[in-house]
């Protein structure tokens, strides 16, 4: 009865000081009703900020996205900026359109305002490359992105940025939380009404003027896309770049053109998630274009799916693997130099094709807070649909330029009367076929997901789809080359070089497994049979994983 008075408190002391009347009212249903296991989940602990910033789903009270936690969030970052000699410098805010996107970027510009830095708001919600583009580009110490990315409509999250443009990494993520830990009551935290400037278009035709100069002068521009926006923000900022850029106009997907914080057409607003791109394939099978592309709803990633005669949908989206060699390829022969970088779970092809080109290579751990800051980047991706093709402009993923570049070498391939596919088979016939899979189960209940960890790494395999793990790493432990971070790397042995990597999602309630075996290829006429191959092993591994780690 203590414990459950005790919940009843902090519920009450909790709605005492909410601001936003909507969460205020849920709250007060809740402690009305007596739901103590409902209260209980929402007071088990507080939204711990870490290196994604903040995510999570909406809702009144410490383990919920709202604005209370956001004001909190907002108040930390200032006073780290201001104990890092940055009091009076500017935060920029951008934001996307979901449910309370706008409320917390104007809480955030408040607390900012009233703990003496400048403060600047994106004009409406834009992409996130936006927000990272704007940030150098004005010169500001940080910048924050109100944003769920492509997580489902009752999530909403806080990306934060430090002036070089780049997403945090440790320590700031932990200097940060320690300094929204030391936030006092909410009325300790100063908001005005005002005093914060609200940007124009002017910083937007910034950014456009800036994508022009990821492709060629004078290029093929050629090639007709379907596009979608998946419920999101990228429709205006896409059609206005492949305009300016000389492209035909993208045939849209108009149900999913138009931002709409409810994504009423997709179970998940994801392009690689089953069926989130069935309303683009039938506008396909309409317009008759030579690829499609979509964005995730913040447009940082970049989805393209080609033609295939023997899918049912007469279209096969590309893995992000193959999509980052093929950006990689096309920047190579446009003579780019400088490092080509990717996260751990990413393809080894692009070390070959760097290897190759005799360009720099370096890996990274997963996310682009770490490929954003590899010394001399020209170009970086990881297999999530992220791609950095302009690190001078945006140091982060951005779906807008890599959609453009992307159209650029089809355009220039159709000329040649060739394809996309076409590339591929180049590749796989000089570097051998990098074949990729993945394993990901969403969970309901994150045990599941530390257990299966756990059991890893008590029992870790000994063999996979008949091959031999010849080297098991726990990358908790870090290597000579990598930070630790909670992970598992295999490599296997035999004729095909697989590796497997295990490790829990940073923003989403899953386990993610990564896969890949590299099959060689002795000919042109090897092609088929390679690639099927390969997905048998890759079945194979994926059958004896999932029972090792009892999912």
């Amino acid at each position: 009865m203590q414990e459950q008075d005790d919940l009843i408190t902090r519920a009450q002391a909790w709605l005492a000081e909410d601001p936003d009347r909507e969460t205020a009212a849920e709250l007060a249903a809740l402690v009305e009703s007596g739901d103590t296991a409902e209260l209980a989940d929402r007071f088990s602990g507080t939204l711990q900020f870490g290196t994604a910033g903040l995510r999570g789903e909406l809702g009144a009270g410490p383990m919920r996205m709202n604005r209370s936690v956001v004001i909190r969030a907002a108040a930390g970052l200032a006073a780290y900026l201001k104990a890092h000699g940055h009091d009076g410098g500017l935060v920029v805010v951008g934001y996307d359109a979901r449910y309370k996107s706008a409320d917390f970027a104007r809480d955030t510009a408040a607390v900012m305002t009233g703990a003496g830095l400048r403060a600047a708001v994106l004009p409406r919600p834009l992409p996130t490359p936006v927000l990272a583009f704007a940030i150098r580009h004005l010169g500001a110490v940080a910048g924050v992105e109100v944003t769920a990315s492509h997580n489902p409509p009752r999530d909403n999250g806080y990306k934060v940025y430090l002036g070089d443009g780049s997403q945090i990494v440790s320590p700031a993520d932990a200097e940060i939380a320690a300094e929204i830990a030391r936030v006092g009551a909410l009325a300790s935290v100063p908001r005005p009404e005002s005093g914060w400037e609200g940007l124009g278009d002017e910083v937007l035709e910034a950014y456009l003027a800036r994508t022009d100069a990821v492709l060629t002068p004078g290029s093929p521009r050629s090639v007709r896309t379907v596009y979608t926006a998946m419920h999101g923000v990228g429709k205006d900022v896409v059609v206005a770049a492949f305009a300016r850029a000389g492209f035909p106009a993208p045939v849209l997907v108009a149900e999913q053109a138009e931002p709409d914080p409810a994504f009423p057409t997709v179970a998940f607003p994801n392009p690689e998630e089953p069926g989130a791109m069935d309303l683009a394939f039938a506008k396909a099978a309409e317009a008759d274009p030579d690829i499609v592309i979509a964005n995730d709803p913040d447009a940082d990633r970049c989805a393209v799916a080609v033609p295939d005669a023997s899918s049912a949908t007469g279209w096969r989206m590309l893995r992000g693997d193959e999509v980052g060699a093929l950006l990689a390829a096309h920047l190579v022969r446009k003579g780019a130099r400088g490092v080509f970088a990717e996260s751990i779970v990413s393809s080894s092809l692009l070390g070959r094709i760097a290897e190759a080109a005799g360009v720099g290579y370096e890996e990274t751990l997963t996310g682009f807070k770490w490929i954003s800051r590899v010394e001399g980047l020209r170009f970086g991706y990881e297999e999530a649909l992220g791609y950095c093709v302009d690190p001078e402009g945006v140091r982060d993923k951005d779906g807008v330029t890599a959609a453009l570049l992307v159209a650029e070498l089809a355009s220039e391939l159709k000329e040649q009367g060739r394809t996309l596919t076409d590339l591929l088979d180049d590749l796989a016939l000089a570097h051998g076929l990098h074949a990729t899979d993945q394993l990901s189960v969403r969970v309901s209940d994150l045990s599941v997901i530390a257990s299966a960890m756990a059991r890893l790494r008590a029992e870790p395999p000994v063999s996979l789809a008949g091959l031999r793990v010849v080297s098991a790493e726990d990358l908790n432990r870090g290597t000579e080359s990598l930070p630790p971070t909670d992970g598992l790397r295999y490599y296997l042995d035999g004729a095909y070089k697989a590796r497997v990597i295990v490790r829990p999602s940073g923003t989403e309630p899953k386990l993610k497994c990564y896969l890949e075996v590299v099959v060689p290829v002795a000919g042109a006429r090897d092609l088929v049979s390679a690639r099927a191959r390969g997905q048998e092993v890759l079945d194979a591994v994926k059958k004896d994983l999932a029972a090792a780690a009892g999912i």
